[in-house]
């Protein structure tokens, strides 16, 4: 088994758990704060939560704070110029502090720090040949794709049929970023795109 197998198939939830035990007292306390914030500024509920596809296509609910006004039944695509995002929201999600509470998703073990991030029901059961490698893998808090397109709220904005475009450009391009990750997983990879992540690259 090559080093890169190793980490990737071995060591790297027990990398996820010691990095969550060293955030756990920092975040839970960010969570908290902000938490109290939108209770204050937006009103309950604090917290988002939403069925994704995890690994071996298992269903698990991940956990945000809440950045929107909540309106069931509407599209699962979100742009920059959504009406339902609030003006804390919109600050929230810049910075991605809503994705704090995702250190509970690692360490119930259904997310990892870095990985192919977790979609909505729909669209990893369309993963067919060597795509479909993406399923051996935790979802992740961040990944090389959500670096890539970190501005995809502003991309969605400026197209005529944000689904559409989702659907037929950014998810197939994802796609192709995620299974070059899960070829070429490392732990310094990893380290490099957590680094990324929390400087804004």
């Amino acid at each position: 088994m090559s080093d890169m197998r190793v980490y990737r198939d071995v060591l790297k939830r027990p990398a996820d758990i010691i990095l969550a035990g060293i955030l756990l007292i920092p975040i839970g306390v960010l969570v908290a704060l902000t938490g109290v914030l939108v209770a204050i500024v937006d009103g309950a509920p604090v917290f988002f939560v939403q069925t994704r596809v995890g690994r071996h296509a298992r269903l698990f609910n991940i956990i945000k704070l809440r950045t929107m006004t909540p309106a069931p039944g509407i599209t699962t695509i979100t742009t920059a110029v959504d009406q339902r995002i609030t003006p804390l929201g919109r600050l929230l999600r810049r910075w991605k502090l809503d994705e704090m509470p995702q250190l509970w998703n690692v360490l119930k073990g259904e997310m990892s720090f870095v990985g192919p991030r977790p979609d909505v029901p729909g669209y990893y059961e369309r993963l067919t040949g060597p795509d479909r490698v993406l399923l051996r893998l935790r979802p992740g808090v961040t990944g090389p794709a959500s670096l890539a397109f970190r501005d995809e709220e502003d991309l969605l904005a400026g197209q005529s049929d944000p689904k559409s475009y989702n659907d037929n450009v950014l998810f197939p391009a994802k796609t192709a970023m995620n299974v070059e990750y899960y070829n070429s997983c490392s732990l310094l990879g990893d380290l490099r795109i957590l680094i990324r992540t929390a400087i804004g690259r």
